[in-house]
């Protein structure tokens, strides 16, 4: 039997080691390692819902914290699926890497460029596969996790294709993996991370704006911003010849046209990018809340570090990120909403 070890049980975490346990054919196949708090919610249920209205729930989950049982998970897992920040896998690796079966594949779940790479090099005898999450997932309640925008998960291709397939295609529960995670594998994950790259440089200004996603989308003046960071990371793009793959349903290279559109039209031609949970927010806020060291370095930092290498400018990226950085030094987790107009000024975007 094809053992599961979800490393890592925050939101993405939680949320896809849900559709692993309700998937499989026996659910001690799939066990969760997480904080306390988090292992004794998911022991006691839970509960998958999207912005579709697709439901589905479990009594209960294989989850757990203390060294001993984690070491025994470990030691007898085919796939570790790590789903902590990228600000945490180096840490991560170094407790996994003693516990580590000699066959065990590791699928990197992490935003950004190049954490794979570097899981590589710290386990250079085991096959590491990239995974790109394209939506975003919620706490509602504790046990109910919420996918509240589009995306379809995108996987590395390997000789695990068929296995995985198993895995997630919902054999236990007929129809029910595919409607609440569609996923599809991929031969270039780095043109894809790029892609996704793109979509989440969103991420700083929402944390910024101190808002629902939703409501920044609505607002001009945020979107002018975001699309001045995507036409920097375009120029990236394209000086290192890389074809980015269509993730929404607008090509890449357009988005930033479209961003740009006044409210009104915005609202009416982009209506599937407003197709979001009005209760979303990004993982960057939420890290800014609980006073944590964002992703920046590894998002809008991958793009100014792949830019100078091949002398493309990026001074409103940089702005953002100098922002983002005053933040996380502040340590205060009650700020007030940056007004969207006030954003633009402080990064040079007109």
């Amino acid at each position: 039997m094809t053992q599961h070890v979800v490393f890592g049980s925050g939101l993405i975490g939680s949320f896809l080691g849900g559709v692993l346990s309700l998937c499989a054919k026996h659910a001690d196949r799939v066990t969760l390692v997480g904080r306390q708090t988090a292992v004794q919610t998911l022991s006691k249920g839970i509960c998958l819902t999207d912005y579709h209205g697709n439901t589905v729930s479990a009594n209960s989950l294989n989850a757990v914290d203390t060294q001993a049982d984690i070491e025994t998970c470990v030691s007898a897992a085919e796939f570790i699926w790590l789903t902590v920040k990228c600000t945490a896998v180096r840490s991560a690796i170094e407790q996994l890497k003693p516990m580590l079966a000699p066959q065990a594949v590791i699928i990197c779940c992490q935003n950004g460029i190049g954490v794979a790479e570097l899981v590589k090099q710290d386990l250079p005898r085991h096959q590491v596969l990239s995974l790109m999450v394209p939506f975003n997932v919620v706490q509602k309640t504790d046990g109910h996790y919420h996918r509240g925008s589009e995306g379809t998960l995108a996987i590395e291709r390997s000789e695990h294709d068929e296995v995985l397939t198993r895995c997630l295609s919902g054999a236990a529960n007929t129809g029910m993996a595919d409607a609440i995670l569609p996923f599809a594998f991929h031969q270039d994950m780095r043109a894809v991370q790029w892609a996704k790259l793109q979509l989440n440089l969103g991420n700083s200004v929402n944390a910024l704006a101190n808002i629902p996603v939703k409501a920044m989308l609505e607002q001009r003046g945020f979107r002018l911003v975001i699309a001045a960071m995507m036409k920097e990371l375009l120029a990236v793009v394209e000086r290192n010849n890389i074809v980015l793959p269509k993730l929404t349903s607008v090509p890449a290279h357009r988005v930033p046209t479209l961003l740009k559109l006044p409210d009104f039209l915005f609202r009416r031609i982009a209506s599937k990018m407003l197709a979001i949970d009005p209760t979303v927010r990004t993982s960057m806020w939420w890290d800014l809340q609980q006073q944590r060291t964002t992703e920046i370095d590894f998002l809008n930092g991958a793009v100014v570090a792949a830019a100078r290498e091949v002398g493309v400018d990026t001074p409103v990226t940089a702005a953002v990120i100098d922002l983002i950085k005053q933040c996380e030094s502040k340590s205060v987790a009650v700020r007030e909403p940056m007004e969207a107009n006030a954003l633009c000024r402080r990064v040079g975007v007109r």
